[in-house]
């Protein structure tokens, strides 16, 4: 029996398929692009299973009047997801939380590297012809920093990981994840005010969540020393941007590197100051990436068409 999945994650679209094959899974993979909640319900029509990606919205429309035993978030963050919907509905909502771990900690590295060390003014004044240093901004050792990181699962522990290389402090702050596990990776527990008044640099890893809306805000940015860099690779709405543009015009912020934003695309960039890096949500790509993502859809998606329990559940009783 063929079972037909539909798509709206374009990331994994090509390799989907080979990925139920691989499982020995019959799966009818079809990729589509709808623009609306009119448009994915009516491509849902008749499917088993539903993959979408960070930018298409569930809604309890989707569960009410599409066939779909499943939903699979072919990535990590599940915000776009009506939840309480699908729990209350009994529609098993399934995601891939071990996929780009790898990836977003290097790319947010990359980013506070980025912002730190000023390159893109840099960059721009040599290429206008200049050859000096900006003289305005004091460039401190990042071994000699304090780095905070926002949210403490698999991404930020490894880039803790990575940090520990440069020999900076880190804090971290997360209200569910314990200080023996915090200490673990060399950084220090520590409530959310406290990290913004000793960080340096911010690395942003959070969700999109009730709690985590607009976190960084007016409050949060004048707490930050001034000349702070700070770098989201979470999700944008855990900033606001409004604030973060105020920051950096005062100073209080000297950088921000954003792979994330509230809109995606932007109708309008939150900033134009000079030090800051904007990345398309490009955090999590490296070929290994989409292999991975792929695989982690496909064997959970097979098991729960196959009446067995998933790996990674978010919403489902088995």
């Amino acid at each position: 029996m063929s079972h037909r999945v539909v798509t709206t994650d374009g990331k994994t679209a090509e390799v989907l398929p080979e990925a139920f094959t691989w499982r020995g899974f019959d799966a009818d993979v079809r990729a589509v692009s709808p623009d609306t909640t009119d448009a994915l319900v009516a491509a849902a029509a008749g499917a088993d299973a539903l993959v979408v990606d960070a930018g298409t919205e569930v809604t309890e429309r989707v569960f009410v009047e599409t066939p779909v035993r499943v939903v699979a978030r072919a990535g990590i963050g599940v915000d776009n997801i009506d939840l309480d919907a699908a729990e209350r509905l009994g529609v098993p909502v399934v995601n891939v939380p071990d996929y780009c771990v790898e990836e977003v900690a290097t790319h947010n590295l990359a980013l506070l590297l980025a912002v730190w060390r000023d390159l893109r003014p840099a960059d721009a004044a040599v290429r206008g012809g200049e050859w000096s240093r900006r003289e305005e901004r004091r460039v401190g050792r990042l071994s000699e920093a304090t780095v905070g990181l926002v949210s403490f699962g698999d991404i930020a522990r490894r880039q803790a990981d990575l940090l520990s290389a440069f020999g900076a402090d880190l804090l971290a702050y997360d209200p569910y994840v314990g200080a023996e596990t915090m200490d673990r990776h060399g950084a220090a527990k520590v409530g959310f005010e406290e990290l913004c008044r000793r960080s340096s640099a911010v690395a942003v890893h959070a969700p999109l969540t009730g709690e985590t809306a607009g976190l960084f805000d007016a409050d949060a940015f004048a707490l930050l020393p001034d000349g702070a860099v700070l770098v989201n690779t979470g999700r944008g709405g855990v900033v606001d941007e409004s604030a973060l543009a105020a920051a950096l015009d005062t100073g209080r912020l000297a950088g921000a590197g954003l792979d994330v934003l509230a809109e995606e695309p932007p109708a309008a960039l939150p900033t134009d100051h000079p030090n800051v890096v904007y990345t398309p949500h490009t955090g999590w790509y490296s070929e290994r990436a989409v292999e991975e993502c792929a695989q982690g859809v496909a064997a959970d998606v097979a098991r729960v068409l196959m009446g067995r329990e998933p790996a990674n559940p978010v919403v489902g009783d088995w």
